[in-house]
């Protein structure tokens, strides 16, 4: 299992992570676990349990990422959790880039990286 993950931070205050597949679907159920099930969650974890499909589609369409769907409401709450989610494949290995919402707590995001075994966390912050 592995110890070390790095969360960056940019200049608009959104943070990446950039995880496995399976480990990716795990944070996700975990978020939800936790914060309850919002429309971004749920479609987040369908472009994950069927990457294949997405991942052809954003080939076929030339995009970076995928934006999941977002009600009006949480938006207005705050409780919008993914903002865009990156599918890719290195070295053979289906790997995922999740790009958090920037008011979602960098704490928050610690904890649940904890929760599923993640020991040493680091904080990258872009400045340019």
């Amino acid at each position: 299992m592995e110890k070390a993950i790095e969360i960056k931070v940019d200049l608009g205050k959104y943070k990446y992570v950039d995880l496995e597949l399976d480990k990716a679907i795990n944070l996700i159920e975990k978020i939800i676990e936790e914060k309850g099930e919002t429309i971004d969650l749920s479609e987040t974890l369908r472009f994950l349990k069927n990457f294949d499909e997405f991942y052809n589609y954003m080939k076929k369409k030339f995009k970076d990422f995928l934006t999941p769907p977002k009600s009006s409401e949480d938006l207005l709450l705050g409780r919008v959790v993914v903002d865009k989610v990156k599918l890719y494949v290195s070295n053979d290995t289906k790997r995922v880039v999740i790009v958090f919402d920037r008011r979602v707590d960098l704490d928050f995001i610690k904890k649940m990286l904890q929760d599923l075994g993640y020991s040493e966390i680091k904080i990258h912050r872009e400045f340019y």
